[in-house]
């Protein structure tokens, strides 16, 4: 069994993104996450995305709102993750479909503890409606139109288990907030095809299946709740766009204001999931920036025996510890970013900042940092210390790279961590112990990504899109 996951707090790491978790691969003991949005004083939506693993437009769209998204008034609360298991090993469900125990799950079930949470969290007083998301197979129609458009698929639509809550609430007509959510959606559609629908399945009426979902959990308990679809025969980015339509209206709807910080369209969309990734370890010491990462990265300071305490600017980040060749997969979601093959060693913690020359000018950088150069970077002389640019190729003194001016030039490129070969790791240590590390970045702007967001229709790619 594996530990519990700890996670710890990181400064370099963009601070709004909550729980990322470092655990071991073959039963990974995943938690998720959980994150309180605003400053109150309103009406409170409560988020659901990843309660089955293998749908990524919704769990992409639940992070966004806790990455990208600034609630001004209201309160947001989300679990972008709820069966993370399930997502990291791109599974509908680790353990079966999570979606069908709400009416009764057994204690001896692992997904016993998530969703015991997650119906306690519904029954906060203070959540006043819920949006459980998730992509559906080919283009809901009320009527039959053909094998891909019909009443039997669940791809766009806005689900609802009654027109109304049988007791009074604010929120009460489901059928009028879904109405105008879907409008509001109809608004912004690409192509005609992509068209939303009031899908209502009218659960109490003996659809024994749906009895069993979260949402209608929710209504039982007088809660708002309903199911957004996007379809998967979209890409990751096409559905995240859709969802955040239909959500944003939502928000409206409840009179929560907010502030997005990307532009709302598929390639906004994409650019939002796919920048500003990733992670620090060991209390900020070591850090990698994940955008356009190699595939494998080698020789990473680990410290041997002690649990890994990670901290992500997303929080669909997790590490899995491989059994089979000791190395730790880190997961973005249900893609795999990078395999770190680890080299443990003892850690030094004397050390909190270097003196640095970047482009000619002194400066100060924290260990755990990413500097971007134009030109060249150099680490001072630290008495009692030694620098180590992974890759570099120049002269040194008593084998190490204090007081050398380094270029992007001196660098091998195999040793870089993007593929781009922009980006090296310039690594501090006290003998033989590591006391931390700073990332150089040569060049003006990030790496472009270029994670693939496939075109086909169908099965996810090996990326998980």
């Amino acid at each position: 069994m594996a530990a519990r996951p700890v996670c710890a707090a990181s400064p370099a790491i963009d601070a709004r993104a909550a729980k990322a978790v470092a655990v071991e691969a073959d039963r990974p003991d995943l938690e998720f996450s959980f994150h309180r949005l605003g400053p109150g004083g309103g009406a409170t939506l409560l988020v659901v995305g990843g309660i089955q693993g293998d749908e990524p437009g919704g769990f992409s769209a639940a992070s966004l709102l806790v990455t990208n998204y600034t609630i001004t008034s209201g309160q947001v609360w989300v679990v972008p993750n709820l069966n993370f298991p399930s997502i990291v090993n791109r599974s509908r469900g680790a353990f079966g479909d999570m979606n069908r125990k709400f009416a009764h799950v057994s204690p001896e079930d692992p997904d016993y503890p998530a969703v015991m949470t997650i119906q306690e969290i519904i029954r906060a007083p203070e959540v006043d409606l819920i949006l459980n998301l998730h992509d559906g197979s080919g283009f809901y129609r009320p009527q039959y139109e053909s094998p891909m458009h019909n009443p039997k698929r669940w791809g766009q639509c806005v689900i609802i288990d009654q027109d109304c809550l049988d007791a009074a609430h604010r929120f009460s007509r489901l059928s009028d907030m879904a109405l105008t959510a879907v409008k509001d959606a109809n608004k912004g559609l690409l192509k005609d095809e992509h068209q939303y629908h009031l899908r209502n399945t009218e659960t109490r009426k003996g659809d024994k299946e749906m009895e069993k979902t979260l949402s209608y959990y929710a209504v039982r308990h007088n809660k708002p709740a309903f199911g957004l679809e996007a379809s998967k025969n979209f890409t990751t980015e096409f559905r995240a766009y859709y969802h955040l339509q239909v959500l944003e209206s939502f928000m409206r709807q409840m009179g929560i204001t907010f502030e997005r910080k990307f532009s709302l369209s598929p390639d906004g969309v994409k650019d939002a999931i796919n920048s500003d990734v990733g992670i620090a370890l060991y209390d900020n010491r070591l850090v990698l920036a994940l955008d356009n990462v190699r595939p494998s990265l080698t020789f990473v300071p680990m410290k041997k025996g002690a649990p890994v305490e990670l901290k992500g600017t997303k929080p669909l980040l997790a590490m899995l510890q491989e059994k089979k060749n000791a190395s730790w997969r880190v997961a973005y979601g249900n893609r795999t970013l990078t395999r770190l093959s680890p080299q443990y060693m003892d850690f030094d913690e004397s050390l909190s900042s270097v003196d640095t020359v970047q482009d000619g000018k002194t400066a100060s950088v924290p260990l755990g940092q990413l500097v971007t150069v134009t030109d060249s970077f150099l680490v001072k002389s630290v008495k009692g210390f030694r620098v180590n640019a992974i890759g570099a190729m120049k002269d040194k003194a008593d084998g190490s790279e204090c007081n050398v001016t380094l270029r992007k030039k001196d660098f091998l490129p195999r040793y870089s961590v993007d593929k781009d070969a922009t980006t090296y790791r310039v690594e501090i240590y006290k003998g033989k112990a590591f006391a931390g590390m700073i990332l150089v970045r040569f060049g003006k702007t990030a790496p472009a990504s270029r994670d693939t967001m496939t075109a086909t229709k169908g099965p996810e790619s090996d990326f998980g899109f």
